[in-house]
């Protein structure tokens, strides 16, 4: 899979990295996009006002957790920008609530505008820094 993951440009191996997620590939479906010393970083936001850092373990047991939370999850990408391994995708994002949370509650639909800025190397993401707006 990796190799396959090398053929594409960055902008390409992102694009099907957030298909993969749209398709509730949990952690299998999106491992082979992600290299060992991934990280993730979520700048502050209404689920999580302090915002986060994740391992690559982290988000490998969150992607698969994440099965509980939400299902239905899709992402319109509104616009993308690639330079060297650097990609920008601006998305909005839904997806259908599936217990209750603070601020909806189960089978309500979540809404947010979501900017993340990917590094990509060799084929694979090493990181994600990620700012989401969440609309009430």
């Amino acid at each position: 899979m990796v190799d396959d993951l090398a053929q594409g440009s960055p902008l390409e191996r992102v694009l099907a990295f957030i298909r993969i997620l749209e398709s509730d590939g949990g952690a299998a479906g999106i491992r082979p996009f992600l290299a060992e010393g991934f990280v993730l970083t979520e700048a502050p936001h209404l689920l999580a006002p302090e915002g986060s850092t994740r391992t690559l373990e982290g988000v490998l047991a969150g992607a698969d957790q994440s099965r509980q939370v939400v299902a239905n999850q899709e992402f319109a990408v509104r616009r993308t920008t690639s330079e060297g391994g650097r990609v920008v995708v601006e998305a909005d994002w839904s997806a259908t609530v599936l217990m209750d949370l603070r601020y909806w509650d189960r089978g309500e639909t979540i809404r947010a505008r979501t900017s993340s800025v990917f590094e990509v190397r060799d084929g694979l993401i090493v990181s994600q820094d990620t700012y989401d707006c969440y609309f009430r």
